[in-house]
């Protein structure tokens, strides 16, 4: 009699659970299709068909290592990405909580803007959904269970768009063409490694450190100021995101691994993922 009872529950928990995925699934892909079409809304021609070197001229030595180092003459300026990436994701704040996660990141290059569509596997067919993004100069974060119950959902602020147009510029390594002065980049020498990028939209701008290595590729990328919540109150804290394992894509040597963190008084605490990009291709 018990056992037919410990079935029964559990067939039915199965059957609650099967019901909460798919219903999650149907409900997180149409906020995705909403997203994309507000993104593709605020999308313009880009003015500039392909790279010319010429455009280097005025800018800082390493800055221009970088750009003879990944793109070739002619190169065709990108105009839309898509990324699809695997990695692990640190849920936890005081203690490590490494979660398996998949993604993919669709990307325009004008208007600045991206969606990362992401399910962090928190447990065996237990997904949570994350919306990370940048859409006409405003920020989205947002979190799911299953897709539709809410765990963590940012209001837009200031603070939140400028970390999401940080985040716009600092994987510019993947697609090289919108870290350039006709994309509206402005490079600042600092040394022989280093130079500063600085990036406005609309109400926004932004400024990070990038760090090129001995070959002229971009080895990583900081902020002294990008804002994280503690407890309930935004600081602005140093943040960093490290690039490495170059190849040729499309015609241009992008990293496919990379991983951010927040660089605290304590030590380095990941932000809150380590990625490795399995495939990009330009649109």
């Amino acid at each position: 009699m018990w056992l037919k009872v410990i079935v029964f529950v559990i067939v039915v928990l199965v059957f609650i659970i099967a019901v909460a995925i798919l219903y999650g699934a149907k409900r997180w892909q149409s906020s995705t299709r909403e997203l994309q079409a507000m993104m593709e809304k605020a999308r313009f021609e880009i003015s500039t068909e392909s790279y010319s070197s010429h455009e280097l001229d005025e800018l800082p030595a390493p800055v221009q290592r970088y750009f003879r180092a990944v793109l070739k003459e002619g190169q065709p300026l990108i105009a839309s990405v898509r990324l699809e990436q695997t990695g692990t994701f640190n849920m936890g704040e005081a203690k490590e909580q490494w979660k398996p996660f998949k993604s993919t990141q669709s990307i325009i290059t004008q208007r600045p803007g991206f969606i990362w569509d992401a399910r962090i596997r928190i447990a065996p067919a237990i997904n949570v959904f994350v919306h990370d993004a940048y859409i006409a100069g405003e920020g989205v974060l947002t979190a799911k269970l299953f897709g539709f119950l809410t765990v963590m959902e940012q209001p837009n602020t200031p603070e939140l768009a400028q970390g999401e147009l940080m985040r716009f510029v600092a994987e510019g390594a993947w697609y090289p063409t919108a870290l350039l002065p006709c994309q509206g980049v402005v490079w600042e020498a600092i040394d022989d490694t280093q130079a500063i990028a600085t990036l406005t939209d609309g109400s926004t701008t932004v400024t990070l450190v990038f760090q090129f290595d001995a070959q002229g590729l971009i080895n990583s990328v900081r902020s002294n100021g990008r804002y994280r919540e503690v407890d309930g109150v935004l600081v602005a804290t140093p943040w960093q995101g490290r690039f490495w394992d170059y190849e040729l894509r499309d015609g241009m040597l992008i990293p496919l691994e990379g991983e951010v963190e927040w660089l605290l008084p304590e030590g380095p605490n990941p932000d809150p993922s380590h990625v490795g990009v399995e495939r990009s291709s330009k649109l």
